[in-house]
């Protein structure tokens, strides 16, 4: 879930903070990859809401979504045009879909967050570029989380990969900090913003998360005040991971100890 308000201040983490966002964070993927698993065409995406919900209490963990600023749902859903903060409601997926699943919990006071794009059953071959363009900026972006290096170099990272397909990466919202609170400092852009000037330090932790259209970069909130879409109404794609800002390799936490998901 991405930021729309001033974020809370986080400084660097200690061990035991870390291990407790590490945990979050493996019950979140381990929670995505149980929601994928149950995703076929002829599903509402209100009773997959209704199953994350149950893999997450399965897991000892809460949702870091219900009830924040009021959302109303356990996870973000968004099929399609939909961005990011799709609402589950009775619509029925369709074979060629693409549904982005956003996943956030909540873990003895810490919190994790994931997010994945997957096709229904299978998609068209834009789709799927699509898709595999956005996975390979994030994993590009999460390179430059490294104590030292600014923002800005995760930013320059995904825009340049993404533009260099010709796609466009959404600008209305963004990555963050993520850890005690849903959203924390600092914001981490998908595009090059010359005014954001922060430095990353060891023990932060970030959640990137790029947003990617085929069409032109323009989102809109639909009437519920939540559900964003793209503004031409072609297709987009989102992917995040929480991650761990080192003196060395950052640090993916949304892993859950197979295979990883993407």
């Amino acid at each position: 879930m991405s930021p729309e308000k001033p974020l809370a201040h986080q400084r660097s983490k200690t061990e035991a903070e870390i291990t407790l966002v590490r945990k979050a964070g493996e019950i979140a993927a381990r929670v995505l990859r149980g929601a994928s698993r149950l995703v076929v065409p002829g599903l509402t995406t209100a009773e997959l809401d209704r199953q994350v919900g149950e893999l997450i209490r399965e897991q000892g963990a809460s949702s870091a979504f219900l009830g924040y600023r009021n959302f109303p749902a356990q996870c973000c859903l968004s099929v399609n045009e939909g961005v990011v903060h799709g609402i589950g409601n009775d619509r029925r997926l369709q074979f060629g879909d693409v549904l982005k699943l956003d996943i956030g919990v909540r873990y003895r006071g810490f919190v994790g967050d994931v997010a994945m794009s997957m096709a229904v059953g299978g998609c068209s071959p834009v789709a799927q570029k699509l898709m595999d363009v956005t996975t390979e900026a994030l994993h590009l972006g999460i390179r430059q989380a490294r104590a030292g290096s600014r923002v800005i170099e995760i930013s320059r990272a995904v825009q340049n990969h993404v533009e260099s397909h010709g796609f466009s990466v959404v600008r209305e919202f963004v990555g963050h900090g993520v850890g005690r609170t849903l959203h924390e400092e600092p914001q981490v852009p998908n595009f090059v913003d010359e005014r954001n000037t922060a430095r990353l330090r060891a023990g932060m932790t970030i959640a990137i998360e790029p947003m990617v259209n085929v069409g032109g970069p323009g989102v809109e909130i639909l009437g519920d005040r939540w559900t964003v879409v793209t503004r031409d109404r072609q297709l987009s794609a989102h992917f995040e991971h929480t991650v761990l800002v080192t003196d060395g390799d950052p640090e993916i936490l949304t892993q859950d100890g197979m295979s990883p998901l993407y």
